[in-house]
């Protein structure tokens, strides 16, 4: 399979791409889906979601005082 970066994978294998998706490669094509959840239950107005690359992951904190973590109560993905 070649991916969308022009990189060839062996059939039946799988890998995480460089946007945090879990890719598989069958003989009828290639397969990804997120590889993680995105927080969508949490108050807007005070916090904001931060995207983290390298653990492929959001951390939720509050905008005026980012060490402090915000409680998120629901998350799709």
């Amino acid at each position: 399979c070649l991916d969308s970066n022009g990189e060839l994978h062996k059939f039946d294998s799988q890998w995480r791409d460089p946007d945090c998706n879990d890719c598989s490669c069958f003989r009828s094509g290639i397969s990804c889906c997120t590889s993680f959840a995105t927080p969508v239950g949490y108050d807007e107005e005070k916090c904001i979601s931060i995207f983290n690359k390298e653990t492929c992951s959001y951390k939720v904190v509050e905008k005026d005082n980012p060490s402090k973590e915000c409680p998120v109560h629901s998350w799709v993905g």
